[in-house]
């Protein structure tokens, strides 16, 4: 996460302060000026850049279907739900951050990611399970992230248009094209190797983030001012506007989308990494962390969500800034839904990296003397050939990382529904990566007796939560099925 900084006296070879890195001391392992206790470069973060990682990691392109979400709730459910999803994630984040190390929270082994944690706490087929969830996540994310990129470059494009040719021009467009417009920038980035090379486009995408997520907000208060009154009802959408079951799978799917907006399990671990060692505990920490993070992202939420229902009422638009998309002044618009694109480029990279490593170390384990799988090529990267900088370009990195670019794109081409993807991705990912793992890693961790108060309690939590993510799910694949009776994949427009 960047937070591993050498510091200058560290600068000697590598090889030779390596034999310095740990020395034992009253039965602990002691670190260096330069290392930690497990001999990995000192970690410099604090609460702050913790903070800063889940604050950015959290606020992405979900918080565009918050408004509609609110819309199928009204103003009684809508906050309300959010602000319970907001208390069970700052809940079950505190027992995964106990989890980061296994035994003593200050001298205990490190787990470094979530699947180190979950394989050093839980055993056998659950461990596996975890594992199918997580990067069956992180393909999800990929396609919702086109889907939600290609909405926003079709609402620059309609905007452009309704302003040139007026509002009497139907301006149909299919999004075929920038779909593949995205897939072709994406293959060109998933070429950068790992984590370590792509800070830049991550800080690059927190910042667009916070640029469009700003803009709506503002428009959203314009829009509140023009209408001369706040928009909406207690209950949301009513009956009659939409049918009876359709308020229901309306209402769920709701659930859905709001889960998608506060999911940042998959990598709390990994930022909890890159805290500096104790004391404090990283654990301490990290939960002040998520007390700030999580008090910052739902007051961020509850600004963006009400407003644009307070804007639109029941009309609110699946995506908020398409709402406004069609109307002056339509620069201002093209500029968020233009950072809504770049920061999905680099979202869909730090998302799926894990996934691409992953994949990479397997095929290195499975055949290590392949040199289509181990073997590099130097391209050179400047005009002055090898004397210049050099790409090491490895040729089962280009062909499996296109690969799933392009499935990922093609499979984005035949279900272009943001919300119904968005409500399905929130409620998948919900339940057991932020409840159920955590929760039961916690009982292993902190021994909890079986039927004792606290044993109940956690796991009534989690089936409360199972019950959510089954129903979502359910409103999720019922506005799927829906939008699809009315589609044609490759032809539809917009």
């Amino acid at each position: 996460m960047g937070e591993n900084v050498v510091p200058k006296h560290c600068y000697p070879a590598a090889a030779a302060a390596a034999m310095e890195v740990t020395s034992v001391e009253l039965g602990h392992t002691a670190a260096s000026k330069c290392y930690d206790d497990d001999g990995r470069l000192k970690r410099t973060g604090t609460m702050w850049t913790a903070s800063a990682h889940i604050i950015t990691a959290v606020i992405g392109s979900g918080v565009l279907s918050l408004a509609w979400a609110i819309a199928q709730l009204g103003w009684v459910a809508g906050p309300t739900v959010m602000l319970l999803f907001s208390f069970v994630t700052y809940y079950t984040s505190a027992l995964l951050a106990d989890c980061y190390r296994s035994g003593d929270p200050c001298t205990g082994k490190r787990n470094y990611t979530y699947m180190d944690a979950v394989n050093a706490n839980l055993s056998g087929i659950k461990v596996q399970i975890c594992g199918f969830l997580q990067y069956a996540n992180i393909v999800g994310v990929a396609i919702g992230y086109t889907i939600a990129a290609s909405i926003s470059m079709l609402a620059i494009k309609k905007a452009n248009c309704f302003h040139v040719e007026g509002h009497g021009d139907p301006c149909s467009i299919s999004s075929t094209p920038y779909m593949i417009i995205f897939g072709v920038a994406e293959i060109f980035f998933s070429q950068i190797p790992d984590f370590d090379q792509i800070s830049w486009l991550s800080i690059l995408a927190a910042v667009m983030s916070f640029t469009y997520s700003t803009i709506g907000l503002g428009l959203g208060i314009v829009q509140v001012v023009a209408n001369k009154g706040v928009q909406g009802s207690l209950t949301g959408i009513s009956i009659g506007a939409v049918t009876p079951i359709d308020k229901v799978w309306r209402s769920l799917q709701a659930f859905g989308d709001i889960a998608f907006a506060y999911s940042y399990s998959l990598i709390l671990i990994e930022i909890q990494d890159t805290i500096r060692a104790p004391p404090p505990s990283e654990s301490k920490v990290m939960r002040r962390a998520t007390v700030v993070s999580v008090a910052v992202t739902t007051l961020f939420y509850m600004l963006c969500g009400c407003m644009g229902y307070a804007a639109f009422g029941d009309n609110a638009p699946g995506n908020l800034l398409t709402g406004f998309g069609f109307y002056e002044p339509f620069w201002l618009l093209d500029v968020a839904n233009a950072a809504i694109v770049v920061h999905l480029v680099g979202a869909y990279q730090v998302y799926c990296q894990p996934l691409f490593a992953f994949v990479e170390k397997w095929a290195k384990q499975k055949w290590p003397k392949s040199k289509y799988i181990t073997g590099e090529v130097d391209v050179p990267l400047s005009l002055s050939g090898s004397a210049g900088r050099c790409y090491k370009l490895n040729l089962f990195r280009l062909t499996w990382r296109t690969a799933f670019v392009v499935a990922t794109t093609v499979i984005s081409m035949l279900l272009p529904f943001f919300n119904d993807v968005v409500g399905l991705l929130g409620a998948l990912g919900f339940w057991p990566l932020t409840v159920y793992f955590p929760v039961e890693m916690y009982i292993v961790q902190k021994k909890v007796p079986r039927w004792s108060t606290r044993w109940v309690c956690l796991q009534m939590l989690s089936l409360a939560c199972l019950i959510i993510t089954v129903a979502s799910a359910a409103g999720s694949v019922a506005g799927i099925i829906s939008d699809l009776k009315v589609y044609k994949p490759f032809v539809t427009t917009y």
